[in-house]
This record gives structure tokens, sequence and C-alpha cells, in this order.
């Protein structure tokens, strides 16, 4: 078989393992409640989606660098056979902590799986046709996002919440045989120390802060709890010490002098900005379509469509046209349309039609979808091979802590403009239960229909507000990124071969 052929196939089999790792924790969140009723463990339900987050982000970057030190494929077809296990094994769990547990297994897979795909585009294919390939891989980054909830209704409903995970098997499967078959590696990798005290220290810093944004504010961990509290002091320590060691490592596990390069460190607070960001879109789009409008949540799943399709044709064009324009040029363009998305979108009211909400989220989702293909190829670009691994499991590391960050800060503001404006709303008057609390089971229709016109419209502005109010906070971080973007240079990809490539040293190949 000729080796065009088979790059297809391996192409085939990244598509589908970036497809799996990166809609895991949507298509499961949409079965969170049918899993909850059937295992019980409430209390217990938030550790679930944890587990699998602390355990992506903490091998992202150790994986990276692994792979960089001993070939990808290794790597790569680990991180495949531990999330099938990670996912049989949730398919089987019987209590709610097996489950917990299993998707940590799960997380770890992933935690390869991501940041090692998009690298093994750029050392298999030459820097001409790098764009399309990675546009390809943005397009499934960002339909994962949409796709996730509704597919993960669907199998809860049709089959059983075992199948959110049993799904995973056969298609991974199918990748692992693409991969083992047919991608042969030939880079050259050069043998590195391997920094264990980095590594330990940025596992155990990245545990205690997830931890921290995950439970503060939850029931029985307030803010100011000792127990949060703690986990903050620990994050701070652990990556004071994991800068320090990094700063005397032979071979760190992230180098340092990579942020020294002005569209590498601009590429990374940009995956951070618009991860803080997006994710937001995702969360709470839904919500305003079931809360505001009284859609059923097969409304608010479908509702996400459009921004969905926007943002694949966004990641489609910055692939095919980042070897033509600068990076610098296309993310303008991108920024422009986010924040003007973001922007039409805070200025809702329960009045805006349905039509226009589409043409918001479809003008937001074009934005970030040039995101998902340009980052990761900014973050390489005119890296050696054996740095390539590391700087893109740092932008992968980055969108994933962002979009960490983003949901705790902004559902906070979302949380506290609720309440505000239900106090308002409500002042010196019944309420009927509604004012304070979980909003959500309000707005299912048995329940919507039970309540008194007046206090519903009340009810629907405070929350239309409360979500319109974070959309237009989230105006500042994407500004934020038009400045990141202001540094990123004329750079363009598949300039490598005439510039060189960079070594550590900084120096020129």
């Amino acid at each position: 078989m000729s080796n065009q052929a088979n790059t297809k196939w391996v192409v085939a089999g990244l598509l589908l393992s970036i497809l799996m790792a990166a809609m895991d924790n949507t298509i499961v969140a949409t079965a969170m409640g049918t899993i909850v009723a059937d295992l019980g463990g409430l209390d217990q339900f938030v550790w679930v989606t944890s587990a699998y987050m602390v355990a992506t982000m903490a091998g992202m970057p150790i994986f990276g660098k692994l792979s960089d030190m001993y070939g990808r494929k290794r790597f790569f077809v680990f991180g495949l056979i531990v999330f099938l296990l990670g996912s049989a094994l949730c398919g089987l769990a019987q209590t709610m902590t097996q489950l917990s547990l299993f998707r940590a297994i799960q997380g770890i897979g992933g935690g390869a799986l991501m940041p090692i795909a998009f690298t093994i585009i750029f050392d298999t294919f030459p820097p001409e046709k790098r764009g399309k390939m990675t546009g390809m891989l943005g397009a499934v980054f960002g339909l994962s996002s949409v796709l996730g909830p509704l597919l993960g209704a669907y199998i809860t409903e049709a089959i059983s919440w075992h199948w959110v995970f049993y799904v995973n098997v056969p298609l991974g499967v199918l990748a692992l045989f693409f991969i083992i078959g047919f991608y042969k590696e030939s880079a050259v990798h050069r043998k590195q120390q391997i920094d264990w005290v980095g590594a330990v220290t940025l596992v155990v810093a990245i545990v205690a802060l997830m931890f921290a944004l995950e439970l503060g504010g939850s029931d029985g961990y307030a803010w100011n709890s000792i127990a949060i509290l703690g986990l903050f002091a620990a994050f701070a320590v652990f990556f004071i010490a994991f800068v320090l060691a990094e700063r005397k490592a032979v071979d760190p596990i992230l180098p340092f002098w990579l942020f020294k390069r002005r569209l590498f460190a601009s590429s990374q607070v940009l995956a951070f900005l618009y991860g803080a960001t997006f994710i937001i879109l995702t969360v709470y789009i839904p919500l305003f379509v079931q809360a505001v409008y009284g859609g059923s949540a097969t409304n608010a799943g479908l509702i996400l469509t459009p921004m969905m399709l926007g943002s694949v044709a966004g990641s489609a064009l910055g692939g095919i046209f980042q070897t033509k324009i600068p990076f610098r040029r296309l993310m303008t363009v991108s920024v422009i349309s986010f924040f003007a998305g973001m922007a039409l979108l805070a200025f809702m009211s329960p009045d805006t039609s349905r039509v226009l909400l589409t043409i918001y989220m479809v003008l937001a989702g074009f934005g970030v979808g040039f995101s998902f293909s340009m980052l990761p190829t900014a973050s390489m670009h005119n890296l050696e091979p054996q740095y390539r691994g590391t700087a893109n499991s740092t932008n992968s590391f980055l969108r994933s802590f962002g979009m960490t960050l983003g949901i705790t800060i902004f559902g906070a503001i979302q949380s506290s403009v609720l309440a505000s404006r239900l106090k308002d709303a409500f002042a010196g008057q019944e309420a009927g239960g509604f004012a304070g609390g979980d909003l959500r089971s309000v707005f299912q229709s048995d329940v919507r229909s039970q309540i008194p016109p007046d206090i519903l419209d009340k009810i629907v502005n405070a929350m239309s507000d409360s979500i319109t109010s974070m959309f237009l906070f989230a105006l500042i971080p994407i500004a934020l990124a038009a400045v990141a973007i202001a540094f990123m240079g004329n750079a363009k990809a598949g300039a490598e071969e005439s510039n060189g490539a960079e070594r550590a040293d900084g120096s020129r190949s």
C-alpha cells in the first residue's frame, strides 16, 4: 500500500481518537442525571467529572514530553489502550466511587491522545499540507463540544447510560488498528533525562488546583473553608516548586525558553482565553433556551448546532489559509467574529428571536473555530521534532485549564447576578419558593406550567439578565485575546523550510 494510502488511515485513526477524548466529558454530563438515579451517590457525582479532567490535564504536559523523548506512536497507542480500558470499566461500574476511579483511568489515556494527535500531523505532513490536516482535527474538536450532549441524551434514552462509555470501545479499537497498522514513525528522537521532580510537582499542583476549583462553592466546601484554602495553598507551594525545578532541570517537562518566542507565548495565552470563554457558550446557551424560551432539553441541545457548524467552518478555513496568510491576520478575523458574536449575545433579552440567536451563535462559533486548527500549529511553528510534543501539549493543557477556570469564574458571576435580580424582583413579595437555590429544575415543562405567570416572568427576566451579564463580562478576556494576537508577528504556517527549525538555545538549524 502506498504511503499516501497509509496516511489516510492514520488521519482516520487520529480523528476517531480526538472525537472520543474531546467528547467524553460532554457526553457523560448529559447522562449524569440517569447515572445518579441508578447508582446513587448524589453527593459524589462531581468526582465523576473532576477525576477525568484532573487526570487529563495532569497527563498532557508529561505525555507531550515523553513523546518528544521516545516517540509519538508508543505513547499514543498507550493512551488509546488506557482510554479504552477506562471506558469499558466505566460501563461496568456498580457504584459512584467505582465510576469516579475508572473515569480517572480514562482521563490518563485522554491526556495522551489529544496533544499527541496534533503533533503526529505536524510530523507526518509537509508544511504546505499541515494546515488542511490540523483544520480537520480542529473541526472534530469543535464538533465534539456540541455533538457530545446530543449523543449522550440519545444513547441514554434509547439504550442505557452504560453505552455512553461502551460506544468508545468499537471506535477506539478501529482507531487502534489504523494507528498500529499504518503509522510509520520516522522522526529521530533525542534521548533525554526524565524530569521526575518537575513531573511530580506539576501533577500535585494541578490536582490541588483542579479540586479547589471543582469543589469550591459547593455544599460543604465554601470558598473560605479550610479545605479549599488548603488546596489553593498546596497549589501555590507545588507550583513554585515546579518552576524552581524546571529552571534547574537538564531536560525540563516545560522548557521556559519556549515562552521567549513571541508566537509560542501568544498562542498559549490565546488558548487559555479562548478556552475560558467558549466553554460558557456551550454550557449557558442551552440553559438560556430552556429557562428563558421554555424549550425542552432536546431543543436546548439542538440549539447548539449552528454554533457547531460555525466552528467547523472557522476551523476548516483557518487550516486552509494558514499557509497563505500570517497567523496574526487570520486570528484577527477570528477575534473580531468572536467578540461580535459574544457582544450580540450579551445584549439578548427574552424577546430576542430564535433566528437572531442562531445568527449570533454562528458568528461566535465561526470566530472560535479558527483557534482549534491554528493555535496548535502556531505553537509548534519552527520547532524541531523533539520539542513539538511539549509545545502542543502545553497548548492543549492551557486550553483545558482555561475552560475549567472560565466555567468556575463566569459561573460564579452568573449565580451572583441571578441572586441579586431575584432579590430585587421579589422584594417584599412571596416568590413561591423560587427566589433562590438552583432554578434549573423549575424550567422543566411540567413544573413551568404550574408557576403563576407574573412570577414566571420575573424569574425568566432574572435568568436572562444573569446569563447575558456573564456574556458581557466575557468580552474582557476576548479583548485581551486581541492584544495577544498583536504580538504574534508575521509568521505563517509552511515557512519552516526556509527559516529553519529552532533549537533549545534559540539558534536555527
